[in-house]
């Protein structure tokens, strides 16, 4: 009988850790490049957009300390299962003023909760990160990211589907549309800004033979910033005052996305789409 995941986090309990950033307007710059703006998104003294926190307080560990997924073998909120499998599963942040691009800011990253739960493919490990961004001596905004890990690959089921289409196109439904066909360049700039070096985003024959993908993995995160961008381009005037999403089911490099939205009293429906999917992600923002 395996050991129950639990039994390896009983005791672990890592200190939180606060770690400072000047958010310099570069890194806005290339993701506005990344999803071809005609200009940043973002200038310096200006507010920097729901998510786009995720560019910045990065850090890049030693080649040497990297496990064979390319994750950090360890890390303060890695939790210390073996064999570790790793997914992006959701999170939420509230913003009571965004953060202000090109002024100090300072991060205090903390362990919020752990809860191990039965799934389809074994038994997952819920690990959920607390964030909390302060400027000037305020705490403009906190996020909470809730990262899914499973142990081993003995159980890992066969991902469908077996062949991918990047022909067929989704069907909108809301009044906010934003159409993306990820590549395998993009996937490669997304994960050097945001020092992602999972190999499901580039690694072919991993992904298929190891991780049992059709095709390389979009990250969850540019899903959710792409549900945000939705929101940055249609309602540019109103304040985000929360957010949350959850990401369902992979999308793969080559498919036509859909990120699609319905505003309505006060907040906005949020989703992602293909032609094999409805909803891979979804989100809810409301407004200040």
């Amino acid at each position: 009988m395996p050991v129950p995941l639990a039994s390896y986090v009983e005791s672990w309990r890592p200190e939180p850790v606060t770690d400072e950033d000047a958010l310099p307007p570069a890194p806005a710059a290339a993701l506005s490049a990344l999803l071809d703006l005609p200009g940043s998104a973002a200038a310096s003294g200006g507010p920097l957009p729901p998510l786009w926190q995720w560019l910045y307080f990065l850090h890049w560990a030693p080649q040497q300390a990297l496990g064979p997924d390319g994750h950090p073998r360890g890390a303060r909120f890695l939790p210390p299962i073996p064999d570790r499998r790793r997914m992006f599963a959701g999170g939420r942040c509230t913003i009571s003023e965004p953060l202000c691009l090109g002024e100090p800011a300072e991060r205090v990253s903390s362990l919020a909760a752990v809860t191990a739960k039965q799934g389809r493919s074994g038994e997952l490990l819920f690990v959920t990160e607390r964030r909390e961004f302060r400027q000037n001596g305020r705490t403009c905004l906190v996020e909470e990211q809730d990262i899914v890990y499973r142990s081993g690959d003995s159980s890992a089921p066969r991902h469908h589907p077996a062949t991918l289409d990047g022909t067929t196109v989704p069907m909108a439904q809301g009044p906010w549309q934003l159409r993306l066909r990820p590549d395998e360049t993009l996937l490669f700039r997304f994960s050097a800004l945001t020092a992602n070096a999972h190999r499901i985003h580039y690694d072919t024959p991993y992904v298929r033979d190891v991780e049992r993908y059709p095709g390389l993995v979009v990250h969850g995160p540019l899903l959710a910033l792409l549900m945000a961008e939705l929101v940055r381009r249609n309602a540019p005037e109103r304040q985000v005052r929360s957010l949350s999403y959850r990401l369902h089911r992979p999308v793969f490099a080559g498919e036509h996305i859909l990120a699609d939205g319905t505003p309505s009293h006060g907040q906005a429906e949020l989703r992602i789409a293909t032609h094999r999917e409805t909803r891979h992600a979804d989100a809810e923002v409301t407004f200040a």
